[in-house]
């Protein structure tokens, strides 16, 4: 399986903007934690059996205030330093362990869906997996158990919190038009059952894109670190810089 990460250039204000507005941390902090969980993503992919698309968006798909600069060189820089890549390779079109290219379409129901259709149906891949940035947790597990779920349904999607997905992947194109608008599981499901495709779903997984989805995930690494079965370390890591936990109230708390 061929997976794709679909990744933004880590800017202040690009980047997990749901937290800077409903969560206690900073546009700063916000960069800081969506990185870690780019690199937690990109390695739990490097580590399986499928092959990794780093994905990234082009000045021309960004909003003028955080255009600077050039956002391909930000998003190899990151890919290219969570897998220990050289420097000097981090210029280069591919790797033997990575593949970038560029998004292309207006929103992210157009840049998934292009992406999809271009390698199902341009470059012959068997199936294709799209994975969010933001799912930190993920692992080598659920994502090859996820490709082999794929040799017998055409859709298989990861469920997150609040009707979202961290995970989709797919044998046959489907309509994309707005999939991404509003809660995707079920719009994603609909839309293969038009097709008439076969439809099943991966384990489900926070990300931390969301307050909910944070709070879940700062939960997990707790239990996980008390169960010495501790996941996603650059993530934790940041969680633990932040002094991020989740209180009584159910709460996302600062020490």
């Amino acid at each position: 399986m061929l997976v794709v990460v679909p990744v933004d250039p880590p800017r202040e204000g690009l980047v997990l903007p749901s937290l800077v507005e409903n969560a206690p941390l900073s546009a700063t902090e916000a960069c800081r934690l969506y990185e870690a969980s780019v690199v937690d993503v990109l390695r739990a992919v490097a580590s399986s059996g499928g092959e990794l698309l780093v994905n990234y968006r082009d000045a021309e798909t960004l909003p003028d205030d955080v255009a600077s600069g050039d956002p391909e060189d930000d998003v190899r820089n990151l890919a290219t330093d969570a897998l220990g890549i050289p420097a000097e390779s981090a210029t280069e079109a591919d790797t033997d362990s990575i593949r970038f290219e560029r998004q292309v379409g207006s929103s992210h129901s157009a840049r998934v869906g292009n992406t999809v259709t271009h390698l199902l149906e341009r470059e012959d891949a068997g199936s294709v997996g799209v994975l969010e940035p933001t799912a930190a947790l993920v692992r080598r597990t659920e994502l090859d158990g996820a490709a082999m779920s794929t040799r017998r349904k055409d859709v298989v999607l990861g469920p997150s919190s609040d009707g979202s997905t961290y995970f989709a992947a797919f044998h046959e194109p489907i309509d994309f038009t707005d999939a991404y608008v509003g809660p995707e599981l079920p719009t994603l499901a609909e839309r293969a059952r038009n097709a008439g495709l076969e439809v099943g779903f991966a384990p489900m997984l926070p990300t931390v894109a969301t307050p909910a989805g944070l709070r879940s995930t700062v939960s997990l690494l707790e239990a996980r670190r008390h169960a010495g079965t501790l996941r996603a370390e650059a993530t934790a890591t940041v969680v633990d810089d932040l002094d991020l936990s989740v209180g009584s109230g159910g709460t996302l708390e600062r020490a």
